[in-house]
């Protein structure tokens, strides 16, 4: 009797200790910051024959739950859903929802912040038309 009390009492105290241990672990990673989680790879940079313009071509990488700086760019950009769910947000404007295949204009120097709202790896394809010699993006607080 009593060793089986014993061993009850140490199956209660092995499981209260395995409850408190997953109490304090999240359940999901915490999203990685936009140092860690968004990459760019430059595809075309290339002088549109305009004495102060040019075309930046480039695929941009995002981890799920990753969210850009605030930000803003010399010229206008169209942004173009590889894969992936994002929601963008554009000063001024209500947050819009986009998916592989969808598209999105943003004027030049409006500030804009995209998320990568999905649960894997989301890609766009940015296209920017900007002034040359200034940096391509600028961010905002």
């Amino acid at each position: 009797m009593r060793r089986t009390l014993l061993m009850t009492a140490a199956a209660v105290l092995v499981s209260l200790t395995g409850l408190a241990h997953a109490a304090d672990t999240p359940s999901a990673a915490p999203a990685k910051s936009w140092q860690q989680g968004l990459s760019r790879t430059d595809l075309v940079r290339q002088d549109l024959g305009a004495a102060d313009r040019e075309v930046i071509q480039a695929r941009v990488d995002f981890e799920p739950g990753v969210t850009s700086p605030n930000h803003a760019h010399p010229g206008v950009e169209v942004a173009y859903v590889i894969s992936g769910t994002f929601e963008y947000r554009l000063e001024g404007q209500a947050p819009v929802t986009l998916k592989a295949g969808d598209s999105l204009f943003i004027p030049a120097g409006v500030a804009h912040i995209a998320k990568n709202v999905g649960n894997e790896k989301g890609s766009e394809l940015a296209t920017y038309i900007v002034k040359k010699g200034e940096p391509l993006l600028i961010l905002k607080q």
